[in-house]
C-alpha cells in the first residue's frame, strides 16, 4: 500500500507541472499576440492637402483624403472617415450669376425626357421635392418637374439653407467649415472651445433729450476689431446705424434708411432687422477685422439701446480693464460719445453692466455727430381729427379731379410716390409702412422708409400692400410735441400710381403760385 502511494506521487506531480506549463505558455502567447497587435495595428497617415474649391464664389466644396495603414494581415480597418469636406469660396457671386443648382438644371435644356417624347423644355430649379439633394428641375412654363438624379457635390441643400449636398446627403456645416463635423464653435470662435478665452461686454445707451423733429446722429459705442457675437437691440422711433472705422456709412447713413437684410462689414456679415412696431436689431457672428462705430439716428429720447459683444481676454483688458461682467451684476454709469450739435448740449449716457468703472487713463473713443435741418412747425396743421369708431365708418370719400390734385398739392406738406410694405392697426388708427419712391413735394425732411398714419380703422383712404400710390399728406405734431409724423386723412388725395402720374405732377408749383399759395420746403419735379 505504501509502495503504491510512493509510486503514484511522482505521476501526480508530473501532471500538475504539465498543466502549469500549458497555462504559462498560453499566457505568453497571448502577451506576444497583444504585442504584435500593438506593433502592427492599423492607423491613419496624415491628411493630404485640400483639393481646389469646386466653385469660385457662392460657396463650394474642397476635399482631402487620408490612407489607412494596416501593418498586419489580420488588422482591422481604421476608425473614422477616409474623406473630409469643407466649405470654401463663400464670397457672394456678382449680380446676375447663376448658382450651382441653376447651372445643373440648365445643362438639360433642350433634352427630352422618357415620359414626354418629342418635346424639349427649359429647366429651372424646383425646391419642393422630397429630397433636397436630388436634382429636381421644373419645366419652365409647365406644371411639372423632373428628377435628373443626384446633384453634384458642393450644391446647397436648398434656397437659404446652410447645408451642403455630399454623395446625395445633406451635411451641416460644422466647426472650422468642415461638413458633418460634430464639434461646434464657442462664442470666442474657438472650435470645440468652452468660452474661456473671451469675455462678454454688455451695456445700455440712453439718447439725450431732443426737440421734436430733430434728426441727429449720435455715436453709441465703438466696437473693437476682433469682436464676436455682436448683438444690438432697440425699441424706439430712432434708427440704428453702422459705420466703419473711417466713419463711412454701412447701414442707415446719410439720413437714408436701408432695407432690412444682410450687409458686409469689417469682414463679417451683419443681419439688420426692423419691424413695424419699431423694433430694430443688428447681429453679427464675427470676428470683426476692424473697428465699427455703432450710431443712432435720433428722432426722440430713447429708453435705451442694449448692445453686447465678446472680446478675447487680452483685448477685453485693453478696452475695458480687468473686469468680468459674468462675476457680478452691478451697474455703473460711464460717459458715452458726445453729439456734435451746438443746439443740443445734453450728452447721451451709457449704462454699462460692469463691476468697476473704466480706467481713468483711457479716454472715450473719438466720436462724430451730425445735425440735420430740423423740421419746421406749423401749428395750424397739428390738430388731429377724432378717430372713427369701429363699426361706424360710413362711406369713404373719394377725392378726384385736377382741381383737387392742385389744391391739395398746394396746401399739403407732402406729395409722395410710395410703395406700401405692410399695414397694421394701432389702437384706433391705421399705420402703413411705406417706401418713398419719389418726393414730388416735401415741406419737411422725408426718410426713404416712412410710416403713414390714418386716424381711423375704416380703410379711408384704402391702401393695399405691395401696391404703389401717389399721396398728399400733412405733417402732424401733437400739442405735447411727442409725435412728429406723416398723416393721411379721409379727404386726402390718394391715387394708384401710373407712369403718367409723373407727368401730371409737373408744373404744379407754378399753379400754386398763380393761385397765391406760398410754397415751403423743397419740391422735386
Amino acid at each position: 500500500m505504501f509502495i503504491l502511494q510512493a509510486r503514484a506521487q511522482p505521476r501526480f506531480l508530473f501532471v500538475n507541472v504539465t498543466v502549469f506549463g500549458i497555462i504559462v505558455h498560453s499566457q505568453l502567447l497571448a502577451v506576444d499576440h497583444r504585442r504584435m497587435e500593438l506593433s502592427s495595428g492599423s492607423e491613419w497617415n496624415l491628411w493630404q492637402s485640400w483639393s481646389p474649391c469646386s466653385s469660385t464664389c457662392g460657396g463650394g466644396v474642397a476635399t482631402r483624403v487620408r490612407r489607412c495603414l494596416i501593418r498586419h494581415p489580420f488588422g482591422k480597418p481604421c476608425p473614422g472617415d477616409q474623406r473630409q469636406y469643407k466649405v470654401c469660396a463663400t464670397e457672394d457671386c456678382p449680380l446676375g450669376t447663376k448658382d450651382f443648382r441653376q447651372l445643373q438644371c440648365a445643362a438639360y435644356n433642350g433634352h427630352q425626357i422618357p415620359q414626354i417624347r418629342g418635346a424639349a423644355f427649359e429647366w429651372v430649379p424646383f425646391f419642393g421635392a422630397p429630397s433636397p439633394c436630388e436634382l429636381s428641375c421644373l419645366a419652365k412654363g409647365r406644371m411639372f418637374y423632373y428628377n435628373f438624379g443626384r446633384v453634384l457635390d458642393g450644391t446647397k441643400c436648398g434656397a437659404g439653407s446652410h447645408g451642403i449636398c455630399i454623395n446625395g446627403q445633406c451635411l451641416a456645416v460644422g466647426c472650422g467649415a468642415i461638413l458633418g463635423s460634430e464639434l461646434t464653435e464657442d462664442v470666442c470662435g474657438i472650435c470645440g472651445g468652452k468660452n474661456s478665452t473671451c469675455q462678454r461686454y454688455q451695456s445700455v445707451f440712453i439718447t439725450p433729450h431732443l426737440p421734436p423733429g430733430s434728426l441727429q446722429y449720435n455715436e453709441v459705442t465703438m466696437i473693437p476689431a476682433g469682436a464676436t457675437h455682436i448683438k444690438v437691440t432697440d425699441n424706439s422711433s430712432n434708427y440704428l446705424a453702422l459705420q466703419n472705422r473711417n466713419y463711412n456709412s454701412i447701414i442707415n447713413g446719410n439720413w437714408a434708411i436701408n432695407w432690412p437684410g444682410t450687409y458686409s462689414a469689417a469682414g463679417t456679415k451683419v443681419q439688420y432687422r426692423r419691424s413695424a412696431d419699431h423694433r430694430e436689431s443688428l447681429e453679427a457672428i464675427g470676428p470683426t477685422k476692424e473697428d465699427l462705430h455703432l450710431m443712432v439716428l435720433s428722432m426722440e429720447q430713447d429708453s435705451g439701446i442694449d448692445y453686447e459683444y465678446w472680446l478675447p481676454n487680452d483685448q477685453y483688458r485693453l478696452y475695458h480693464g480687468d473686469r468680468n461682467v459674468l462675476r457680478g451684476a452691478q451697474r455703473a454709469a460711464v460717459h458715452a460719445s458726445r453729439s456734435f450739435s451746438p443746439a443740443l448740449p445734453n450728452e447721451p449716457t451709457t449704462v454699462a453692466m460692469t463691476t468697476t468703472p473704466l480706467p481713468a487713463q483711457r479716454s472715450p473713443a473719438r466720436s462724430r455727430g451730425y445735425t440735420a435741418s430740423q423740421r419746421k412747425d406749423r401749428s395750424q396743421r397739428n390738430r388731429l381729427l377724432h378717430p372713427s369708431r369701429p363699426g361706424n365708418c360710413g362711406k369713404c370719400q373719394r377725392v378726384r379731379g385736377r382741381s383737387n390734385r392742385v389744391r391739395q398739392y398746394c396746401e399739403r406738406d407732402f406729395a409722395l410716390h410710395v410703395k406700401v410694405i405692410n399695414k397694421r392697426i394701432v389702437g384706433l388708427e391705421t399705420c402703413y409702412d411705406v417706401e418713398v419712391m419719389k418726393a414730388y413735394k416735401k415741406g419737411f425732411a422725408v426718410l426713404k422708409r416712412e410710416y403713414l398714419w390714418v386716424p381711423n380703422t375704416c380703410d379711408c383712404p384704402r391702401l393695399v400692400e405691395t401696391k404703389q400710390y401717389v399721396v398728399m399728406a400733412h405733417r402732424h405734431v401733437n400739442y405735447e410735441r411727442t409725435l412728429n409724423r406723416v398723416l393721411l386723412q379721409k379727404d386726402s388725395f390718394v391715387r394708384r400710381y401710373r407712369p403718367q402720374e409723373d407727368r401730371l405732377m409737373r408744373g404744379l408749383d407754378e399753379e400754386c403760385e398763380k393761385r397765391g399759395y406760398q410754397l415751403r420746403g423743397n419740391t422735386l419735379g
